[in-house]
This record gives C-alpha cells, sequence and structure tokens, in this order.
C-alpha cells in the first residue's frame, strides 16, 4: 500500500534497521517481506547491527519515504518493537501515526510467511550500508569536529573510558573519534559487545544512574580515566561522568547539565563560523531545564519549548528551518541530544564525539566539565532539577489520580504551603496562564501531562509514559543566591508537592 499522501513512495523506497536484541534482525526481514510484498522497488535492510541514528539519516539523504529502526531502545531485554520516520527524517507525529495505527487493525491478517521472510537477503544490502555509514561520519565530521580545536589537539589527551551497554555503539564511537582526530576510548570490556541478554545491568540505561554505570566507573578507576561517556543500547542517547580530581567522588550529569554544556558548546563555535547566520536557535521541551531559555536570553538567539520527545523537537526544527533560522542544537532532559543538521532526532554517537572533544579542550585550558557548568550557572542561573518517577502497573489507578487533579476543571489553587500561578494541560488543552485558558501547545489527550507554575518560580509537572508503567515528574527552581540554596528549596517543595498531588502511599506506587 502506497505511504499516506505520497504516490511517489513505492519508488522512493524504505530503509530498515535494527539492532542486538533478541529477535530484532528477523523483525527486520519480516518488515522489508511486506513492503516488497506491496509492490515497493527499493527496500533496504542494513545488513549489520546499526545505531537508531543512522536510519532519520539515511531517509533524508537517500529520499526514502519512511524509516524503521526495530529496537526497544534501553527497555528491558523481554522488549522490541519500531522506532518509525516519516520521509522527513523525524519520527512520527499526527495524523501518521494514527493513520498508521488505523491502518494496523484495518489489516490484521497476515500477507507474508516464514518463506517471504526468508527471501530477504541482508548481506546483499553491504556496499550500501557501507556507503551510508561513510557519509553519516563524514557529515558529522564536517558539521560538528571543530577544526580549530582538532589542530591543537595532541597526544596528551584525555582518556576517556566508553560503555556500549551491550549495545551497538562501540564500533561507531570508535570510527567516530578516529575521524575526530580523538584518543581511542577505553572500553568497559564487560559491556561493550551487543549482548540482548544484557548480562551486567538489570536495566540496559545510562540514564538510571550509578547502578548502570558502576563497571564503567570501575574501569576509568583502573585506568586513571577522568571522564566516562556512555551510550544506551541502541546509541541514540549520551550519558557523562566526570571524576573531581580532589576527592575521587564521580559526578553522573544530568541530562540537563550535559544540555546546557553542549548548547553553550555549539554556542562558541557557530560563532566562530565564517558564514554563520545570525538568525540561529536551539530547542528543548517543556520538561527540561529553563537554563537554555536564560541562556538564549542573555545570548540573543531564539528559543523555543516542544512537548515533551524527539518527534516534536525534531519536526519542529524542520519548520523552524524552513522560515530561515538555524536551528543548531537541541535536546530533552532524557539525555538526548540533537547537535547535526543531518539527522532530526537525538544522537548519542555524534554526541559522544563532540562531548569527548570539549571536554579535551576545556581540559587542556586547566578547566574540568563540571567547573565549566558552574561558569555557565554563575552567567545564566542556578537552576537545579529533580526528576524520578513512580511504576504503576494499573492504567486504571493511574485516571483515577489525574481526575482527582483536575477536578473537573478545578485545579490546585495551592499545593501545602505554596501558591499555585497557573496550570497547563495538555491532555485537555487547559494553559490558565493565557487570558483564553487554551493551551497554545499541541494536545494528546491519549496521554496525561499537567504542568503547575508556583509564585516562587518553581516548575513541576506530572505526565504519564507512553512505553513504561510509570508517573513521571519533573521539578525545577532557580536560585539567584547559590545551587546549593536552590536545591534545598527544591528537595524541600517536592517532598511536600509530590505527597499531595500524587499521594503515592495512599496509590501504592512504587
Amino acid at each position: 500500500r502506497r505511504v499516506h499522501g505520497d504516490p511517489q513512495s513505492i519508488e522512493k523506497g524504505v530503509c530498515i534497521g535494527f539492532d542486538a536484541r533478541h529477535n530484532s534482525i528477523l523483525f527486520a526481514r519480516a518488515a522489508a517481506a511486506v513492503f516488497r510484498k506491496k509492490g515497493f522497488k527499493k527496500v533496504i535492510v542494513f545488513d549489520r547491527f546499526v545505531l537508531t541514528p543512522l536510519v532519520p539519516f539515511t531517509v533524508a539523504h537517500e529520499g526514502c519515504c519512511c524509516g524503521i529502526m526495530v529496537t526497544a531502545s534501553h527497555n528491558p531485554k523481554e522488549d522490541n518493537g519500531y522506532k518509525l520516520y516519516w520521509s522527513n527524517g523525524c519520527q512520527i507525529i499526527p495524523p501518521h501515526d494514527q493513520n498508521i495505527s488505523d491502518h494496523i487493525l484495518q489489516n490484521l491478517k497476515p500477507i507474508i510467511d516464514l518463506e517471504d521472510v526468508n527471501k530477504v537477503d541482508i548481506h546483499e544490502n553491504e556496499n550500501f550500508t557501507n556507503q551510508m555509514i561513510h557519509e553519516y561520519m563524514a557529515t558529522t565530521v564536517n558539521e560538528l569536529c571543530n577544526p580549530q580545536v582538532r589542530n591543537i589537539q595532541n597526544e596528551d589527551q584525555m582518556a576517556i573510558t566508553y560503555t556500549a551497554m551491550h549495545g551497538v555503539g562501540y564500533r561507531y564511537v570508535q570510527e567516530l573519534f578516529e575521524k575526530f582526530g580523538l584518543k581511542t576510548v577505553i572500553p568497559t570490556v564487560e559491556q561493550v559487545q551487543p549482548d540482548p541478554e544484557f548480562p551486567t545491568v538489570v536495566y540496559p540505561n545510562p540514564e538510571e544512574g550509578e547502578g548502570a554505570l558502576r563497571l564503567a566507573m570501575a574501569t576509568a578507576d583502573k585506568h586513571g580515566s577522568t571522564l566516562i561517556l556512555a551510550n544506551d543500547p541502541d546509541a541514540d542517547r549520551l550519558a557523562v561522568a566526570e571524576k573531581d580530581k580532589k576527592t575521587g567522588e564521580w559526578h553522573i550529569f544530568k541530562g540537563d547539565e550535559i544540555g546546557i554544556l553542549f548548547a553553550d558548546w555549539r554556542l562558541q563555535n557557530y560563532r566562530e563560523l565564517a558564514t554563520k547566520n545570525e538568525k540561529f536557535a536551539m530547542l528543548t521541551t517543556t520538561v527540561s531545564s529553563k537554563m537554555l531559555k536564560s541562556m538564549a536570553h542573555n545570548e540573543n538567539f531564539y528559543f523555543e519549548e516542544t512537548l515533551t520527545g524527539f518527534k516534536w523537537l525534531g519536526n519542529r526544527a524542520l519548520e523552524l528551518r524552513a522560515e530561515g533560522y538555524d536551528v543548531i542544537f537541541a535536546y530533552e532532559e532524557a539525555i538526548g541530544f540533537m547537535l547535526s543538521k543531518a539527522v532530526a532526532d537525538k544522537d548519542g554517537v555524534s554526541g559522544a564525539a563532540a562531548f569527548a572533544q570539549m571536554a579535551n579542550y576545556l581540559n587542556k585550558k586547566g578547566t574540568s566539565v563540571f567547573e565549566k557548568l558552574t561558569e555557565l550557572r554563575k552567567k545564566h542561573g542556578f537552576f537545579t532539577t529533580l526528576n524520578n518517577y513512580f511504576i504503576c502497573h494499573d492504567p486504571a489507578k493511574i485516571n483515577e489520580v489525574f481526575a482527582r487533579l483536575r477536578k473537573d476543571g478545578k485545579y490546585h489553587e495551592v499545593c501545602g504551603e505554596y501558591k499555585i500561578k497557573n496550570v497547563r494541560d495538555l491532555t485537555t488543552g487547559v494553559d490558565t496562564a493565557f487570558e483564553d485558558h487554551r493551551a497554545r501547545l499541541p494536545v494528546s489527550p491519549s496521554a496525561h501531562m499537567i504542568t503547575y507554575s508556583f509564585e516562587n518560580g518553581c516548575v513541576i509537572t506530572l505526565r504519564t509514559s507512553g512505553t513504561e508503567p510509570k508517573i513521571k515528574y519533573y521539578c525545577e527552581l532557580s536560585s539567584s543566591e547559590s545551587l546549593d540554596q536552590a536545591k534545598s528549596d527544591l528537595s524541600k517543595m517536592v517532598a511536600i508537592v509530590i505527597d499531595e498531588l500524587l499521594q503515592p502511599k495512599q496509590n501504592g506506587f512504587k
């Protein structure tokens, strides 16, 4: 069947990638068999495990009508799934998601069998896979590798430890580091090779912090390395940890902290360009830190927030580019970073190389990454976040909680001792910050998401996860005095507000 609205889709074709999870290659071949059965003339399955960003890159580079990545990202080993990209190289948004859902329900009878799947020979695509990887690497180097910084890099570079979290990232990070002129990473041997069992971690998610990075820290300590870079299993996310040389303690950077460091690095590099566009922009999501907004105000560039997820960030970036803006960076707090214009999605491999170059640059100046972050906080504000989640396997209970919060449109005006200034509900389309109480961001009735803005400047968002049985909360507060003061005030506030709003004990949340 033709892809909606594009009569040339059969000619444009489809690219399909897969990670190293159980049955990923089988699902990729099955997807290819379906497209071939429907008459698509160009159906390309990469011949090896690939990083997720290679799929949107290829869709845009080759002009495909869509792309599929078979992956469950950082979910437990039992999971697998599809990530879908439209012809613009972005993750699908309405109406495409609903159209696909509708057509699944209309086509429940299989049209292929095992014989059709076995006819899909991925090995015939070896040359194409090599070509796309080469193009991806060359484009990334051209866009993100600062030649001036590379010229002053020497043999005395930092020792950087890397973990792929049992995923696909290691070979691609190795190659890109070489092309950036960076020193080879020190591998966390137990985790750098693909393994669908994820034997050393319960959740193969570097966002989980010290538990996920324990082996990487041990490797780094053994080799005298003070910086750790970690990808999730499909290599589209990036986590970072740095060892304090004075105390010996590891600081695991939050996604917002990495985001503001990248933003400053991209700004510095962009302003050094001879042919820069004065009309440039950076983006983040509604649940990410407001520090980027403060930077945009201080540094005079365009800033915008989108809904949570790179499907919104990527599509909005393309819209702004069509309006003449040069979107040089976008990120979300869940350690997702978009630096290259050739990939309209998060990319942990390009992020690893760019971060390593930045860290080496700072190290040559005698500054640590954390010290740079402190410098940025002094300039743009002492913003601190406190994000976490509760597990709830009962959808009815979750709906009950959010129904209580909405109270038929009579939202909380106070929580504990804290007065609420306005409420934005992107499930129902309400935003009391505007006179007409109508939300300006896209509304999604299928997921719960309520944001409370308090009189003291604190912002707290409660939302459900689209892929996991979680109620997530995102809290942020800034202080003009110090980071410690901001952290103290926020910690006290969150304990009161979350207990009153979500009532985790009464509801049996874990």
